[in-house]
Order: C-alpha cells, then structure tokens, then sequence
C-alpha cells in the first residue's frame, strides 16, 4: 500500500503536466490547416464615441472568407476575411439604413468590406500579431491586428478552431468624416471580429 500512493500521485502530476491540446497552441510544429469561416459563428462588432458621451455599438452579421496556419509555427498565420456591408446591424433599422448610405459605408457602391494578411508573428502561447491590408469605402490601408487562438475542438462535424482580432481604426483615413469635424461621432473605431472555422 506505501507503494501505491506515490505511484498514484506521480500519475496524476504527469497527467496534470500534459498539453491539453484543446486549450494550448501545440507548441511543436504540427500539419498545416486550412479553414472555411463558419458564418453562423462568425461576426465582426465595433464601437464609436457618440456625442463625446457613451460608446455605441453594432455589429456585421456577415463574415466570410478563410484561414490557413501551421499549430507550433511562429508565423505561419493567414487571413483571408470579407465581410458584407449589408449585414451592419445597430438594432434599430433607421439607424442602419443611416450606416449604409454614402454618409458611411455606402453598401451599394462598396458591398463589401476585406482584410487580407501579410505577415504574422507570435507573441505568445496564444496570441499573434498579424499585420495586412484592410479595405474599407474602396480605400485600403496597412493595420496591425492582436489575434488571439480562442480553442480548436474535433466533433462529429469535423474539426473547429476559433480566433478573435482586435485592432483600431481612423474612419476618416477611409473616407469616412460623417460627425467627425462636428464631434458628433468620434474618429477612432474600435473593432473586433469573432472567427469560428471548419478545418477542411
């Protein structure tokens, strides 16, 4: 029985010291992954000043395109995202008829929006920063995104893997000025888009 014990408690420390793939990047380079976005479980969110008072927030319901990367690798992390400027949702309809006119997006001469990945560097465990060029208002600029790897699962359905990017943007760099000059609307948009993929 004194044998047992210790035997025990060291299986359960190793077990415990385990990579729970599940919640940990491989930090060994594995296979390479290509992802379709799975659009039911993807959205893009930003928020604005509004009257230099309290943050407004709405939502694309819209998200598509693919990711590629390697679990391990140090930089091998892609994007490839188009969103849809007629899924803008605010919750209250005038209001959203508002973000898809010329005095915003302007939906009908520019449908769609794009952020396409250039590079990528790992931070962290689970954290990238991803640098590429996002199209906005037929303009397109160079960000610099915090990616963060939310989890990977395989199921019935085949295997998922989730991220989120972060980042901030001047709207007026994209021709977008509506309530600036006036302070009615702030300049800085913060912006956060919620990815859930199906590796292929």
């Amino acid at each position: 029985m004194k044998l047992v014990i210790p035997i025990v408690i060291m299986a359960m420390a190793a077990l415990e010291g385990n990579v729970d793939p599940t919640n940990h990047v491989a930090q060994e380079q594995q296979q390479r992954e290509d992802m379709s976005i799975d659009k039911t479980h993807s959205n893009a969110h930003f928020r604005v000043q509004h009257l230099g008072a309290g943050r407004f927030w709405g939502r694309f319901n819209d998200v598509d395109g693919a990711i590629s990367w390697t679990p391990g690798s140090k930089d091998d992390l892609e994007f490839d995202i188009t969103i849809d400027v007629e899924s803008v949702d605010s919750g209250v309809e005038q209001l959203d008829k508002h973000l898809k006119s010329p005095d915003f997006f302007n939906a009908k001469e520019f449908p769609n929006m794009s952020f396409k990945s250039t590079s990528a560097s790992r931070t962290g465990d689970d954290l990238w920063k991803v640098k590429g060029d996002l199209t906005i208002h037929g303009v397109t600029k160079p960000i610099t995104a915090d990616v963060q790897w939310l989890g990977s699962n395989t199921t019935k359905r085949g295997r998922k893997v989730g991220f989120e990017a972060s980042f901030m943007i001047k709207r007026s760099e994209f021709g977008m000025n509506y309530g600036v000059e006036q302070g009615a609307l702030g300049d800085e948009v913060d912006v956060i888009v919620a990815m859930e993929a199906n590796v292929r």
